[in-house]
């Protein structure tokens, strides 16, 4: 028996290749997936990083301000071009929409739950710093509209850096707009915040 066996040879067995094709495949899945954790997490890291050093800049940079500047002359920087100047700003970025505080507070508070639910799927770079910046800037305008004079959830935003012939704003708002900026270049680039490239 054995050895007709030997001479004819064993029959196929599609359902054990099968098998082990499968066992083959869930085994490079699973490495790719292994491999992707730490890259995620470094990613998020980043995030937060970009954010917790934006925020703490725009914070101490107020403090200071209220400190040392609030009820004194503006200090010049670059002559008449560039100043600092201690304001209370009750509107949006550079000074706009005084009368609705209270709506930009709760766009500011979305904008933060939006960008820590993106989180979860970053595995850009550059995204997580864009979305970083964001995150930190809206976070220092949110602290003042928060902790700050009127009330809560009605506080003017510090803001002291005054160039000539434009809106006075702060740390926060140039993280901002310089997060937008990013995010609007990775866009046209094609590349989404899960570190993949797509083209129209």
């Amino acid at each position: 028996m054995a050895e007709a066996e030997r001479i004819i040879g064993t029959p196929d067995t599609p359902d054990a290749d099968r098998e082990e094709q499968e066992r083959a495949g869930t085994g490079a899945t699973a490495a790719e997936a292994e491999a992707e954790r730490p890259r995620g997490k470094r990613r998020i890291a980043v995030l937060f990083a970009v954010a917790v050093f934006a925020y703490a800049l725009d914070l101490i940079s107020k403090m200071i301000v209220v400190a040392k500047l609030e009820h004194h002359e503006p200090i010049e920087i670059v002559g008449d071009w560039l100043r600092f100047e201690a304001i209370r700003n009750a509107g949006a970025a550079f000074g706009f929409g005084e009368a609705f505080t209270v709506i930009f507070t709760v766009i500011a508070a979305a904008v933060i739950v939006v960008i820590i639910r993106l989180a979860r799927k970053l595995y850009s770079l550059p995204w997580a710093i864009a979305l970083g910046l964001l995150l930190g800037g809206a976070l220092g305008n949110l602290t003042d509209r928060i902790f700050r004079s009127p009330g809560v959830f009605e506080g003017a935003v510090v803001d002291f850096i005054a160039p000539k012939h434009f809106a006075v704003f702060n740390l926060a708002d140039s993280a901002i707009v310089c997060g937008g900026i990013l995010i609007v270049l990775l866009s046209f680039r094609g590349l989404d915040p899960d570190g993949t490239v797509h083209k129209d």
